[in-house]
């Protein structure tokens, strides 16, 4: 049972141990706690302050809805912000900001242009915020940190306007570039449309008449054709018909002719007068018919047509019949031709005939003439509709270019547009700008160094510090303080034990140490404490 008690009482934390152990070293902690303290605070105040000043930049989204001007220009901002910071945090403009403010100079003049721009990059701070909800880029600090606060202010301003000027300035050369960048292709797609557009109008006119667009109309007028000649070819059927009638019928009449004719001692026809006088009769005949029917009828009417024909025909007879009787004592009678000219010793139905004749075989001619035209038309057409083919797949391959040409060329269009449309809203400063909130702040209390936060480093350091020389000290000391440390070197059990006798000597020196010990400690507290509340008032 007393086995057991004895377990637990090594299981559980030895308080009275750790109490004893304080009592001990409470010097040996509280000096290195207080010298460490004192150090690490102390040197807060030994190093030179530096005062830090902030502008808020805000990024403010277009004016003009997205839907209505579309930006030209990367929306990548962080990206955005990287360049200009590279190009803001160059050697060419932080030296000239260091030469126009004389930055580090002082005890530093012996720094070289280079060392300063490193110094100062190591000064300027660009911290971007974060919309929490649409985790974009809403703003971003400017900040710089200087022995003397103005001059901090000085330069977070040269540093805010330089990133404002910047953005403005970016913004508009990247939209500018990207219009004239699509105005170079707008102009080179021009260009091949306009090769395209004259492959196509070259390819129409060498092929005029037999174009696929065209092969309806080619089909309609090939019918046409084709029923033109039909019409043609029966009309020359007849013709020829007619011909070989008139050519009897002019045989027999010569025949008539010849036997009735008198003999007279110059061979002419007794009847002569009087076959003038009917001519002109019929002629007057005719002509009353003719104004007859004009009168009720159009000219292409059938009726007048044949009397006009009939009229023409007499005419013709009339005046072939009266230089054949003026010629007739001057010439030699001539043998009579069934295909010739007109034959002047024939009269009355004879010379009709002929005259008939004549015009059949003019009709006959012109209807020859027409069909080979007509055949010559359609062997055109026919060739015509034969390429089509061809001539469509031909078309279809510059159509197909010129379609992807056009089909570029106005993308190009409206893109370079609408390009151009968002360089105007850059260049009125109507897109994405940056817009200071508060102009660079003035600091009163140096950023650095954090007295307050030294202050806490120090303590921290003063109490590894103090652990570790307290631990050390115990560590080294072989003394037994307790009865357990007494009963864990003993082989045996305890079996009684002796009282410790304290003198009052020994008890007055145990108060006065405890008391020490208590001083020293309410003092370092203090002093820890008062440094602090020092520390924060002056921070």
């Amino acid at each position: 049972m007393a086995e057991a008690l004895e377990e637990q009482e090594l299981e559980r934390p030895d308080i009275r141990r750790l109490f004893g152990i304080a009592r001990r070293r409470h010097l040996q902690f509280l000096t290195p706690l207080f010298l460490g303290w004192l150090v690490v605070w102390g040197i807060s105040w030994v190093l030179p302050p530096r005062y830090k000043s902030s502008t808020l930049i805000l990024v403010e989204q277009p004016t003009m809805p997205q839907h209505y001007v579309a930006s030209n220009i990367n929306d990548d901002l962080q990206a955005r912000l990287q360049s200009m910071t590279e190009q803001i945090l160059s050697r060419t403009r932080l030296l000239l900001i260091v030469q126009k403010l004389r930055l580090y100079g002082g005890a530093q003049k012996k720094l070289t242009d280079d060392q300063k721009i490193a110094d100062m990059r190591k000064d300027i701070g660009v911290q971007l915020v974060r919309d929490p909800q649409r985790q974009d880029i809403s703003s971003f600090t400017i900040s710089y940190s200087a022995s003397d606060p103005h001059l901090a202010q000085q330069v977070t301003a040269e540093l805010t306007g330089l990133f404002i000027s910047e953005n403005l300035k970016v913004r508009q050369e990247q939209s500018a570039g990207t219009t004239d960048f699509l105005q170079e292709q707008l102009e080179g797609a021009r260009g091949t449309l306009s090769e395209q557009e004259a492959k196509v109008r070259e390819f129409e006119g060498q092929h005029e008449g037999a174009l696929p667009t065209q092969e309806a109309s080619n089909l309609q007028i090939l019918a046409g054709l084709q029923s033109q000649l039909q019409s043609e070819e029966d009309a020359l059927n007849t013709a020829k018909q007619q011909r070989v009638y008139l050519q009897a019928l002019l045989e027999q009449e010569r025949t008539v002719q010849s036997r009735v004719r008198p003999a007279g001692a110059d061979g002419t026809s007794a009847s002569a007068p009087t076959d003038l006088a009917s001519i002109d009769a019929q002629l007057d005949k005719l002509k009353t018919q003719l104004a007859d029917l004009s009168s009720r009828y159009t000219d292409q009417y059938p009726d007048v047509q044949n009397a006009r024909k009939q009229i023409a025909r007499l005419e013709v007879i009339r005046d072939n019949f009266v230089e054949a009787a003026k010629a007739k004592s001057k010439e030699a009678k001539q043998p009579a031709d069934n295909t010739g000219a007109a034959d002047p010793t024939l009269t009355g139905p004879a010379m009709q005939t002929q005259s008939q004749l004549q015009a059949n075989q003019m009709e006959i001619g012109n209807r020859e003439s027409a069909i080979a035209n007509l055949k010559a038309r359609i062997n055109d057409y026919q060739g015509r509709l034969n390429a089509e083919p061809a001539t469509e797949q031909q078309l279809a391959d510059l159509s197909r270019g010129y379609d992807q040409s056009k089909a570029n060329y106005d993308d190009l269009l409206k893109k370079e547009a609408e390009s151009a449309m968002a360089t105007s809203m850059e260049q009125m400063q109507e897109g994405e700008r940056f817009t200071m909130l508060d102009p660079p702040s003035l600091p009163s209390k140096p950023d650095f160094p954090n007295r307050l936060k030294f202050c806490g480093i120090g303590l921290a350091v003063g109490l590894a510090l103090g652990l570790i020389v307290a631990g050390g000290f115990e560590f080294m000391d072989d003394r037994l303080h307790t009865e357990k440390e007494i009963k864990s070197l003993l082989p045996i059990a305890v079996i009684s034990e002796i009282p410790e006798i304290v003198s009052p000597l020994d008890e007055r020196n145990s108060k006065k140490k405890l008391a020490l010990g208590w001083v020293a400690t309410v003092l370092v507290v203090g002093t820890i404490l008062a440094g602090s509340v020092f520390s924060f008032l002056h921070n």
